[in-house]
């Protein structure tokens, strides 16, 4: 009776000893920006005060999309779970339910308006530390602000590493290899998990984005998106009003060599 009690008792103390050496899935964090289309029509209102969404199609944001094709990879290689996050309003969820598609596991929109890069940092900041993340990987910049602000806030704030322009990561455990591209070529780093990247393209290439399939649309209607309440952000500047570039000017054809020696000397005063 004795032996047999001691066999169980071994027996699960084995059991609780292999689950503490069994490391769990890393948990990654993805930033996906609500952003315009690049063939879509810019114009703002009639007071210039603030950009007019009528007819324009919405997209992930396509320095997000190459975080989360990279994000997938850990998924099948390492069995990571995947979460992706967006600031703002009702209107994004179809960027969101569209990444849920590609191969994420759970969404969360955080309901407030993505108007200042500090306060959209806050707000993803709270969501990284309640859900203790590994890896948060962002954009290194939204197509269509280009603040390029928003990824370096948050790893300040959650005191986490940090790899701007990032084309290039590996994870084993906790150790972390990174690229980023510099000015005239590239950096090699290590660091350590936790993480966040300000990915780009080179982080994977063009060819290997994900397109959503029939199976992955139906799948992404039953996942997870969840909605999340935040205080009044504390944002830390203001837009005031936007402006157009200017129109390009007529362009003028040169004849001849004297021509062109006068209109650079009286029109554009270079020489």
């Amino acid at each position: 009776m004795h032996s047999k009690i001691e066999g169980i008792i071994v027996s699960l103390y084995q059991q609780n000893n292999d689950s503490k050496n069994c490391p769990l899935p890393m948990k990654i964090l993805v930033c996906i920006s609500h952003v315009p289309d690049t063939t879509s029509k810019i114009n703002f209102n009639a007071d210039q005060t603030a950009f007019d969404t009528a007819g324009v199609q919405y997209v992930i944001n396509p320095n997000d999309e190459f975080g989360l094709t990279r994000a997938l990879w850990f998924k099948e290689k390492q069995g990571a779970a995947i979460h992706v996050v967006n600031v703002g309003g009702p209107e994004t969820e179809p960027t969101l339910r569209k990444a849920l598609a590609i191969g994420a596991d759970e969404a969360i929109r955080i309901n407030q308006p993505a108007t200042d890069g500090y306060s959209v940092a806050q707000a993803l900041a709270i969501v990284v530390q309640e859900g203790q993340y590994d890896l948060v990987i962002a954009g290194r910049e939204s197509i269509d602000y280009n603040g390029g602000m928003v990824p370096g806030m948050v790893a300040k704030i959650c005191g986490y590493a940090f790899v701007n322009t990032c084309i290039g990561l590996d994870i084993d455990g906790a150790s972390v290899t990174a690229v980023r591209e510099i000015d005239g070529g590239k950096e090699n780093l290590k660091t350590t998990l936790p993480l966040v990247i300000g990915g780009q393209k080179g982080l994977v290439e063009e060819s290997d984005l994900r397109i959503p399939n029939m199976r992955g649309i139906m799948q992404a209607r039953t996942k997870p998106l969840h909605v999340k309440q935040t205080e009044h952000p504390n944002a830390m500047s203001q837009t005031l009003r936007y402006e157009k570039p200017a129109p390009k000017q007529a362009v003028t054809l040169v004849e001849n060599a004297e021509q062109l020696i006068n209109l650079l000397h009286q029109e554009a005063k270079v020489i």
